[in-house]
């Protein structure tokens, strides 16, 4: 527990410190957020006609409200979190990786109905908008990323997963562990 802990530590900050700078953020984060604003902008074109997404702006044509999607706000923060966990954890690198894909896409895809839901939020009354974007939008974000590392770690296989010794890791072995 102590050896995942200090190399959680370790990802955790070498990767925020990555994120912070300036070349990273020019070459991967600020693309990265302009590709989120222009996935938004398509989704929601399917069913308003007038936003259009402009770098890391998604705009209303018809009344001109904009949001701007900041550092923090694309979801990457969840992802660091979300890696230096798997990545720390003692599991075959095959586990970790398809792991963190599939976090990437929960992750991004609960980023994804945040944003449109803040587009149409500011719309509507900025007070709620303030309030979800700061207080429940964050949390929701973080804990999707806690979420899946929990449910990774349950999907992880055992070691010991043959406790009847048939070789076929099947209910037996179940009620193998159930009953020892």
């Amino acid at each position: 527990m102590f050896r995942f802990f200090v190399l959680f530590i370790v990802i955790l900050v070498g990767l925020f410190v990555l994120e912070m700078l300036g070349p990273v953020q020019d070459h991967v984060i600020t693309p990265f957020t302009a590709g989120i604003a222009k996935v938004s902008s398509w989704i929601v074109q399917s069913f308003d006609s007038d936003v259009l997404a402009q770098g890391k702006v998604l705009r209303s044509m018809s009344n001109g409200f904009a949001v701007e999607i900041q550092p923090g706000c694309n979801g990457v923060e969840a992802l660091i979190i979300l890696f230096a966990a798997m990545f720390a954890f003692p599991a075959p690198i095959k586990n970790k990786l398809i792991g963190f894909i599939i976090g990437f896409v929960a992750i991004q895809a609960l980023n994804l109905v945040r944003i449109i839901s803040l587009f149409y939020l500011g719309q509507w009354d900025m007070t709620w908008f303030e309030w979800f974007h700061l207080y429940l939008w964050q949390a929701l974000i973080i804990l999707d990323a806690l979420v899946v590392w929990l449910i990774w770690l349950r999907m992880l296989p055992r070691a010991n997963d043959d406790h009847d010794g048939d070789g076929d890791g099947g209910a037996a072995d179940d009620i193998a562990i159930a009953t020892a």
